[in-house]
């Protein structure tokens, strides 16, 4: 649906995997007067034959379904038409199911506030469209769980896999609507892991998925599966001169998926912590021309006015040096484990506060003029302004 990054497709720029446009006015087909719902659980996909994307398909692409959203006086984003489509696919026989948030929400200014669609329709590949409500969207994970607001159906859920299990060559299957070609299946591996992409906030997604599985507009929501058929990530960008799939497609992964859609399901909302500072990740050469005794760490660039981290008195670099074609902050603090837990260059700053709640309290290694120290943090709410 939402064109993330559009104003910079005059050079390379980020845009939503799923932003096919639809004239159809949502009205569906008869109710269907069963009210049982049929459960198909999918077992033991790829355990004996390896990658096998005819048997993916076959068994699990029952499970993925198109979603059909409709704006507010029938407009979707900043484009003409009446609604916009998407991807998705079953969680569970209770009749959840995952997409983006940018499926089921237009976009919204720097400042401003997104809306939800006014109705949403999920349409399965037998030809059954049911209307669905947003049980909750998440912007900054560009993740939204809905909810069938009927039964009577045949559901086949798909299994969430794990992020850490992901390893870059593997094959993978993308099953989506691309250009609303409802149904469709591309192959392709793993390109490349720990990428970092854009929410539909100005907090970015970290840990997200390469892939050179084609991924197109109306893909988006859709599953990115590995060869056991389970699910490692929610399509939602792709990377391109001209807007359409070259090979360049990112997936939100697959444990922020499952972080999202758990508290979507039991509060409507998802929490993130906030610690308030922007920060450079360190590299080996750069630690060493600070004259720094570690390697890895998180250089504070800057700390926002009234934020936990200067209420914590955390200090950015007021100088500056350019190293390595490179603007590194001086004689601020290096922030260089969280909770313990040392901050690497796949494992950065941001990914480790993005897994915390506000409220929480943190403890945060520092070097302080070549001194460790230790400062205690009480997170706050990440800002809900759009990026």
């Amino acid at each position: 649906m939402r064109r993330i990054g559009a104003a910079a497709l005059a050079a390379i720029g980020l845009v939503a995997g799923g932003c096919a446009s639809s004239s159809d006015d949502g009205s569906g087909s008869p109710p269907d007067k069963v009210t049982t719902t049929r459960v198909q659980v999918v077992h033991g996909i790829g355990r004996e034959g390896g990658f096998d994307p005819g048997q993916i398909y076959e068994r699990l692409s029952p499970g993925v379904v198109t979603v059909i959203s409709i704006f507010a006086g029938g407009a979707r984003q900043a484009d003409s038409g009446e609604g916009g489509q998407g991807s998705g696919f079953v969680l569970d026989g209770k009749g959840y199911i995952a997409t983006n948030a940018h499926v089921v929400t237009t976009g919204a200014s720097p400042g401003e506030r997104s809306e939800r669609a006014e109705q949403v329709f999920v349409e399965f590949s037998d030809g059954n469209r049911v209307p669905a409500q947003i049980v909750g969207d998440d912007p900054n994970a560009d993740v939204a769980l809905l909810k069938l607001e009927r039964g009577g159906l045949s559901l086949t859920p798909l299994e969430l896999g794990a992020s850490d299990s992901i390893d870059v060559g593997e094959p993978v299957a993308a099953i989506g609507s691309p250009f609303g070609e409802r149904q469709s299946l591309s192959i392709g591996v793993v390109s490349a892991v720990d990428r970092t992409i854009e929410s539909l906030t100005r907090f970015q997604i970290g840990n997200a998925i390469q892939t050179d599985a084609a991924i197109n507009p109306g893909n988006s929501g859709g599953p990115l599966l590995d060869a056991h058929g389970r699910v490692i990530g929610i399509n939602a960008q792709i990377k391109s001169e001209s807007g359409g799939g070259e090979g360049v497609g990112f997936a939100v992964p697959v444990d922020a998926v499952r972080r999202s859609l758990g508290e979507l399901r039991a509060r409507g909302r998802v929490s993130y912590g906030y610690l308030g500072v922007s920060s450079l990740v360190l590299w080996p050469q750069a630690a060493e021309r600070l004259g720094l005794s570690v390697r890895d760490g998180a250089v504070v660039e800057s700390v926002e006015p009234g934020s936990p981290a200067e209420e914590a008195g955390l200090r950015a670099g007021e100088d500056e040096i350019n190293f390595q074609a490179t603007p590194i902050p001086t004689g601020g603090d290096v922030i260089i484990a969280v909770d313990g837990r040392r901050l690497t260059r796949t494992d950065d700053l941001a990914d480790v506060i993005s897994a915390k709640r506000a409220g929480q309290r943190v403890e945060l290694d520092v070097l302080r003029d070549g001194e460790r120290r230790t400062i205690q943090v009480q997170l706050g709410q990440r800002p809900e302004d759009s990026g």
